[in-house]
């Protein structure tokens, strides 16, 4: 699911945008506020974060224009507390109305619960497939036939990174950046050990060479 982050401070932002991919969300983060529609246009997300004060336009009139040609989900997450506000945004057709400072798991669950109930994003939604393998988001573990085997969540986001980009190469460096989103404080060989832990999970299911290192440059599923 890919989520459009509009919020114009840079710590709130980057700490939604750290937050949300490490639910294994696709995560665009606005930069820019001059046009905020022809953003939501272009970007085609399954959801929106907006926030109400912004600079050149509020999370209101940016809501009225959205409705006009989209039914996107919109989640308001702002400072403003008052009721006539949560009201009114959500009678000009937000989906939910958070206010700040949010708990991430809190958020994270009014999220869930709005996808599952705008887009259908059940259980069989929460699942990959790449090759007779099975990778099930929801529950954390890899299944193939009768077979599964659990996921420590490094191991679940790489493979639902490799999952989400099959029948490309995808560089270890792009790997280590979506991890852990820093990768001066990452050894290397971190990924590595969690390449070959996912390996040895994926033999006791009866798959080998799901994945495949390209040497030199990254891994192809």
């Amino acid at each position: 699911m890919h989520i459009l982050i509009v919020e114009d401070e840079k710590p709130v932002r980057q700490e939604l945008t750290l937050l949300l991919k490490r639910a294994c969300y696709e995560v665009t983060a606005l930069t820019s506020f001059h046009d905020v529609g022809a953003s939501v246009r272009s970007a085609d997300p399954d959801l929106v974060l907006l926030d109400l004060n912004l600079p050149e336009e509020s999370g209101f009139d940016i809501i009225k224009k959205l409705r006009v040609f989209s039914e996107v989900p919109v989640i308001f997450l702002t400072g403003r507390a008052e009721m006539t506000d949560e009201l009114n945004g959500m009678l000009l057709g937000g989906d939910d109305y958070i206010t700040k400072p949010f708990a991430p798991p809190v958020l994270l669950a009014r999220i869930a619960a709005v996808l599952k109930r705008t887009k259908g994003a059940g259980e069989e939604q929460q699942r990959l497939a790449c090759k007779g393998v099975t990778l099930d988001l929801a529950r954390g573990r890899i299944s193939h036939e009768e077979k599964q085997a659990e996921l420590t969540r490094n191991e679940l986001k790489i493979l639902y990174y490799l999952f989400s980009h099959p029948d490309r190469i995808v560089t270890r460096t792009e790997l280590i950046e979506y991890l852990w989103d820093n990768r001066i404080f990452i050894d290397d060989n971190a990924l590595s050990v969690n390449m070959s832990r996912i390996r040895a999970k994926l033999e006791e299911t009866g798959v080998r060479d799901l994945i495949e290192t390209k040497r030199g440059m990254g891994y192809i599923v």
